[in-house]
């Protein structure tokens, strides 16, 4: 059991580690051959948060489980919604963009409850399960919303500039071919003893899912997300945790169903209402007080709703 936490704590490392020197690395080629930093932004910088979850679930799904599949991106959104926006609002009230308010957060609702129809087999005859036309389904509205993103970025010439360092030929391929190494031996490690420690605590998959291994691929959100907030940037603090809702969604759930359509357990239908409330909740919470801002006391209320929520679940196995 100490083992398997311990292997556990050195995957999500790797995880995190292995994506930052993949995006350090990929930025840095990518802006010697002249790609735009638009282009950068809206791919590789914005892949490298989702990188942890996308390896894990590319691995949960290839070796068969699900429940670590749903409950990864499940788990890692309402602890990017609750836990992470929770925290950043505290730091500091969060003032955002009206873009945001009326075009991201309502997407992010729209694509958790078109997960909730697909996998819940009610647009299609059939069992409960997310399948690769399902997986098809997601991803052409991911590409939707990377559309919608950059035309967003074209009219803000300011979210248009990614700072890249200048290393040589030879460490910017280090860099990606240890950070590509980090990436699948950290999901490795974090699937396979997440399992294993499920197995030695007597609890499910889903619950291991929901928490340990969702806390711990978000990391790079929450990182991003509390250092935005003291250097008092609203729109990054809030835009990241929206945005990386999205992509775990439609991109990581999208390409694990395609590796192997995932059995959908429906106990996962109450995190899902977990999520889409809390959606809600941040959609009217910038109308409450002032205008287009999270205040502390509405950040509060979503950190004690994770923590409570929790720890019903947590309850429910014992």
């Amino acid at each position: 059991m100490v083992v398997s936490i311990l292997l556990l704590l050195i995957g999500l490392v790797l995880l995190v580690k292995g994506a930052d020197w993949l995006v350090d690395g990929a930025s840095v080629l990518a802006k010697k051959k002249n790609v735009s930093d638009l282009a950068i932004g809206l791919t590789i910088v914005a892949f490298g948060t989702s990188a942890p979850e996308l390896v894990v679930n590319a691995v949960a799904a290839s070796g068969n489980y699900p429940d670590i599949v749903f409950g990864n991106v499940i788990g890692s959104n309402n602890f990017n919604l609750f836990i992470i926006l929770g925290i950043s609002g505290l730091i500091i009230p969060l003032s955002v963009q009206s873009s945001t308010v009326w075009k991201e957060i309502p997407f992010s609702l729209v694509a958790a409850i078109g997960l909730f129809f697909l996998a819940n087999a009610y647009l299609f005859s059939g069992n409960p399960l997310l399948s690769r036309w399902d997986g098809v389904i997601l991803l052409v509205c991911f590409v939707a919303f990377l559309y919608y993103v950059a035309t967003q970025l074209k009219s803000d010439p300011q979210a248009e500039q990614v700072e890249v360092k200048d290393y040589s030929n030879q460490k910017i391929w280090m860099l990606i071919l240890v950070g590509l190494a980090g990436l699948v031996g950290g999901g490795k490690l974090v699937v396979d003893n997440a399992v294993s420690m499920a197995q030695s605590l007597g609890v499910s998959e889903k619950i291991i899912g929901l928490t340990i291994v969702a806390a711990g691929t978000s990391l790079p959100e929450l990182a991003t997300s509390v250092v935005a907030a003291m250097r008092k940037n609203a729109d990054i603090a809030i835009g990241n945790i929206v945005g990386s809702n999205i992509f775990n969604l439609l991109l990581i759930l999208g390409v694990s169903s395609i590796i192997r359509p995932l059995e959908f357990n429906i106990s996962f239908n109450t995190d899902l209402y977990i999520l889409s409330a809390g959606t809600v909740f941040l959609f009217v919470a910038m109308f409450t007080g002032k205008r287009y801002r999270l205040d502390r006391w509405e950040a509060l209320m979503l950190l004690t709703t994770y923590l409570l929520y929790t720890g019903y679940l947590v309850g429910l196995e014992n």
